[in-house]
């Protein structure tokens, strides 16, 4: 039991960059952004390739981050300049890497079993917490920025930044590829801890990364930007919690993980709704009583004064 807990602490700090730049899309810049799906794997093909043919790890990482900003500034592109609906332009991007990771592994599977990996030397529980607390404080800093305020702004109300001079199509770019560069990397991170970089790792990556984000937000809260970024880090590990802790039921089995990873997203979704489905009928129900105990008061007030 400690040991799956433990694990999915590890696999939560690893996918948390990939909620990271998920949320950038999703909830900074409302863009629905499915090259994630794709630039996971890039991130993890690039990683695998560099360090098979023997380049420093941190490097190969690095590479991988690269590899995501460029996947991520073909998708802002079509979106800003080619006039693409921003859900089509994930799709077409999505589909493009498919065949991308493709010349870029030379084969669907590339192993790591041997290579010296980020985390050869330096176990991955000291690796990725330093890793993540320092995203999340340049992530941060970023955000405050006058660009950042300006990519921030964008997703809120788009016209209104455009009257202040501001390029939207700029912000929008650089947060789409931002985000993809965030999920790269940890594609590179998953694929050095797991051991190998496969064609399909990234098939899915999307739905966790939104449950991740619901997760944090419904949990934790979202009361600003730095709230919401920590919120989402946590949200990335308490879903792999609830997996690895769904995996131990025995009438569910490791092919389940894609029907779990649903209901939690459902779940997720559909309980603040009804969280404030049921605080509004709660607050309705004092007004009527509050109104009725009034309107019962000025009856009594009247009666009184007639006699």
């Amino acid at each position: 039991m400690l040991d799956s807990l433990l694990g999915a602490l590890e696999l939560g700090l690893l996918y948390s960059l990939m909620a990271l730049g998920v949320y950038i899309t999703y909830r900074i810049l409302d863009f629905p952004d499915l090259t994630v799906d794709g630039s996971f794997t890039t991130g993890g093909g690039i990683a695998a390739v560099m360090i098979t043919h023997g380049y420093n790890p941190w490097l190969a990482s690095l590479a991988a981050f690269g590899g995501g900003l460029l996947a991520g500034i073909c998708t802002g592109l079509l979106h800003t300049k080619g006039k693409i609906n921003a859900l089509l332009s994930g799709i077409i991007m999505m589909i493009a890497l498919y065949s991308i990771n493709m010349r870029i592994m030379g084969k669907p599977n590339t192993s790591l079993l041997g290579e010296s990996t980020v985390f050869s030397s330096v176990n991955a529980f000291i690796t990725m917490p330093i890793a993540v607390i320092l995203i999340l404080l340049l992530l941060n800093l970023f955000l405050r920025t006058d660009l950042g305020l300006a990519l921030r702004a964008t997703g809120d109300n788009a016209r209104m930044i455009r009257s202040f001079g501001a390029n939207t199509d700029t912000t929008t770019v650089l947060g789409v590829s931002l985000a993809n560069g965030l999920v790269a990397l940890s594609g590179a991170l998953v694929a050095q801890e797991s051991g190998f970089a496969d064609i399909s790792m990234g098939i899915g990556m999307i739905v966790i990364g939104l449950a991740s984000v619901i997760i944090g937000e419904a949990i934790f809260g979202a009361r600003n930007v730095i709230h919401t970024t920590i919120s989402v880090v946590l949200g990335a590990i308490v879903y792999r919690i609830v997996v690895a802790l769904a995996l131990r039921v025995e009438w569910l089995d490791t092919s389940d993980l894609k029907l779990i990873t649903a209901i939690i997203v459902i779940i997720a979704l559909v309980l603040p709704t009804a969280r404030r489905a049921l605080r509004q009928k709660q607050l309705a129900k004092r007004r009527t009583e509050e109104l009725s105990s009034q309107l019962g008061n000025r009856t009594s007030r009247t009666v009184g004064g007639d006699f």
